[in-house]
């Protein structure tokens, strides 16, 4: 009896472990212009511009940090702590379930102090020691904001374009259009740092939505196997992996000869980088001869994997080997109550990593073409939720939060946009969200209006149909 050739493969695939699970490693990578490493080609052969980026970085916050707790200095909250938010400033705006039935909406100053640090005279919180050092290559976008109200939709929105799940990941356009420069890693890598709560993460967040599998992230974990089923099982040596990849890639060549067949193609192709990556996964997390210096300055954390400061370092491992976009997740920055004690605990945990990662980056010549973004899916409110009292905690507030941008073509040492006294309102130069993902993608030297997949009968973008680049932001 002959065996069919998709039958077989279908049948070998679980003999061959972890390759079986191909669409587990989205990572078509590139070795020649209009080519990845698959052999598959990239849609973008010649970029729109010239880029200014090579890579991105992104530290999400998850939660919804404070911005007036931490970089927006609104110094008026502490004169009129205890009053009621005035009608004129929210101007019936929406509120969340949370707090829309509160009958007194107290103001809250922050009970941090701030002060002005670098040439740039940005005002940081006490919270951010390691952050105010690195003041004058940041870029800081106070004026942010967005529609969605709750963390579902606003981390969906943040991350693809869209409050509704299903669309293509940031990191999975970037994958589809622009691959990656190492044959040998994954074009879009998540990491999340380990044992926090607070609002879920799913993978949908760095999913391929209705572009080719391929494209999704490659989640890295703490541990033994930093991916899953990355190792060969039990009996199976290199050597015979080696063997079996040879024997599909001569079955392979047959039938190609009589009638190609692109879906194989690209299993072949997923095979073989998860085959390379066997090697590539244990070099890259093995952090054995970075210098006693470099892991200092990430802090204590550095060597605990699965921390954000170990996180941070294998993101700049990761960079500098071609990755094009890496993904950090930090969760528990929603402060309903308790925000004094737990917006300590988040600072303590990630503003040492995030400082240290930005100064490695430019001291290895890595942070002009390495794009750094630090932020939320919002802001929080400038009145306390519940009760006034020294635990206060604020509520989810989408019309104005704070980024910082660092590199990657971005100006070093600016503020851009600002809020009002209140910090309730934007007073100067909004930036939506989409602002923020097609000014990304101009970094990177694509016109975020032609980026398009075409799924149901249009073509979709991860701007859908809006977005302006922020060009007074760009170098």
């Amino acid at each position: 009896m002959t065996l069919p050739r998709r039958a077989f493969l279908q049948t070998t695939g679980l003999s061959l472990g972890s390759l079986a699970l191909s669409e587990l490693f989205a990572a078509d990578t590139r070795t020649a212009p209009g080519a990845h490493a698959s052999g598959l080609p990239v849609v973008l052969t010649t970029l729109h511009h010239a880029p200014k980026a090579k890579r991105v970085i992104f530290l999400f916050m998850a939660g919804g940090p404070s911005q007036m707790d931490l970089l927006d200095y609104k110094p008026l909250l502490n004169k009129l702590h205890g009053e009621q938010l005035p009608e004129s400033v929210r101007k019936g705006q929406r509120l969340t379930g949370m707090t829309g039935s509160q009958s007194s909406l107290p103001l809250v100053g922050s009970p941090f102090k701030f002060k002005r640090h670098g040439e740039s005279g940005a005002w940081v919180s006490e919270l951010l020691p390691r952050t105010a050092k690195v003041v004058d290559e940041l870029c800081f976008i106070k004026s942010l904001h967005t529609e969605a109200i709750n963390h579902g939709p606003a981390v969906t929105h943040v991350q693809t374009g869209s409050q509704f799940p299903g669309r293509p990941s940031i990191g999975a356009w970037l994958s589809y259009g622009l691959g990656t420069e190492n044959a040998n890693l994954p074009a879009f890598v998540v990491m999340v740092t380990k044992n926090k709560s607070g609002q879920p993460l799913g993978a949908g967040l760095w999913g391929s939505g209705f572009l080719p599998s391929r494209h999704q992230g490659t989640q890295f974990r703490a541990g033994k196997d930093p991916v899953l089923y990355l190792s060969n099982p039990a009996g199976i040596d290199a050597a015979s992996r080696r063997r079996q990849l040879d024997t599909l890639n001569k079955l392979h060549a047959l039938k190609t000869r009589k009638s190609p067949d692109p879906q194989i193609e690209t299993r072949i192709a997923q095979y073989e980088l998860a085959f390379r990556m066997q090697m590539s996964i244990p070099e890259v997390t093995d952090f054995s001869k970075e210098p006693k210096h470099v892991l200092e300055s990430y802090g204590p954390d550095a060597k605990n994997p699965g921390t954000f400061a170990a996180n941070c370092l294998l993101a700049r491992r990761l960079a500098e080997r071609g990755v094009r976009f890496i993904q950090l997740y930090h969760q528990g920055w929603d402060h309903h109550g308790g925000l004094p004690g737990g917006i300590r605990t988040q600072c303590r945990e990630t503003d040492q990593p995030a400082a240290a990662l930005v100064a490695d980056l430019k001291r290895r010549g890595l942070l002009d073409d390495t794009l750094v973004i630090w932020g939320g899916e919002f802001g929080r409110t400038n009145y306390c939720q519940g009760k006034l009292s020294p635990n206060f905690g604020r509520d989810h507030h989408p019309r104005c939060f704070t980024y910082w941008l660092a590199g990657g073509g971005v100006k070093a040492g600016i503020s851009h946009g600002e809020t009002d006294d209140y910090c309730y309102n934007i007073a100067k130069d909004p930036v939506h969200l989409h602002d923020l993902q097609a000014t990304l993608l101009h970094l990177l030297g694509i016109d975020h209006e032609r980026l398009t997949f075409k799924y149901q009968g249009r073509q979709f973008r991860l701007t859908d149909v809006h977005g302006n680049v922020v060009r007074p932001v760009l170098a």
